[in-house]
């Protein structure tokens, strides 16, 4: 090799090399500290996109349990508030059939109707007082959990209408039991209203097993998610500890190595000597 004191190659092609091997050293240790292998767009752009892309399906995932969830505590609210409303009506069923018998005096007529006039009343108070998060829970109005794993073609609506709790939505009629024949007629009133009552607690148990299955797939689905996420993203850590010993004695020789390029101008010197 020619000496020469306008360009120093050796130094050159030695310093170029302590940046290469020092910016693979602070990549590493950025791995170690952060335990993430992408942190930045440059290290690894198509997997950052990719692990980006899982990240929004994993939020998706996420919201969209809590949303079934909501859904399943709102559903459970209504099937206990209607299990009251059964326990009220098999006692008015007593109630109608001991009625209905005849023979009763007036003041036992007039306990009887008392009793059940007060159990319409708290058929009533439950339909228009069963609260959940604050909003009623008997009305028309359909309740809908959105479910989605963040894309148009993974996203679904499970709907379920408890509907109006009332006593006409119950045919049941404001009616008292002072005579046999009132009695007969609300025994076949409140009997009827049972039915009703049982179809629409089967209807809802359907819809809170409905969304506790798409909750369950959306557990797996957020694991499975996470684990792919997790492998693009996660550092070796013991391949980052490898490389930072190498590192560091790469970077130690490449000083040494700077240092010695740096000394072979000086033997220009000794030629004019």
């Amino acid at each position: 090799m020619s000496l020469t004191i306008l360009n120093n190659m050796s130094a050159i092609a030695a310093e170029n090399q302590l940046n290469i091997t020092s910016a693979e050293m602070n990549s590493t240790l950025e791995q170690l500290s952060s335990g993430s292998r992408i942190n930045s767009g440059a290290d690894d752009p198509a997997g950052l996109a990719i692990a980006d892309g899982l990240q929004a399906n994993v939020a998706a995932l996420t919201q969209s349990g809590s949303n079934a969830t909501d859904g399943v505590g709102e559903l459970q609210v209504a099937d206990g508030a209607l299990s009251q409303v059964t326990t009220l009506l098999d006692r008015a069923v007593t109630l109608a059939t001991e009625a209905a018998n005849g023979g009763l005096s007036t003041a036992q007529s007039t306990a009887l109707t008392g009793e059940y006039t007060a159990i319409q009343n708290e058929i009533t108070n439950i339909g228009a007082n069963t609260n959940y998060n604050g909003a009623q829970v008997f009305t028309a109005n359909a309740v809908n959990v959105y479910l989605t794993d963040g894309t148009t073609s993974g996203s679904t609506t499970i709907s379920a209408t408890p509907g109006a709790l009332t006593l006409g939505s119950l045919n049941l009629t404001a009616s008292n039991l002072g005579t046999t024949t009132s009695a007969q007629t609300q025994l076949g009133q409140i009997t009827s209203a049972i039915a009703t009552v049982a179809a629409t607690r089967g209807s809802l148990g359907a819809s809170v097993e409905e969304l506790q299955a798409a909750s369950n797939v959306m557990t797996v689905q957020t694991q499975n998610l996470t684990s792919a996420e997790n492998n693009i993203t996660a550092a070796d850590i013991p391949s980052a500890v490898a490389n930072l010993s190498q590192y560091s004695i790469l970077e130690q020789t490449g000083i040494s190595a700077l240092s010695q390029a740096n000394q072979q101008q000086q033997l220009v010197l000794k030629l004019l000597q």
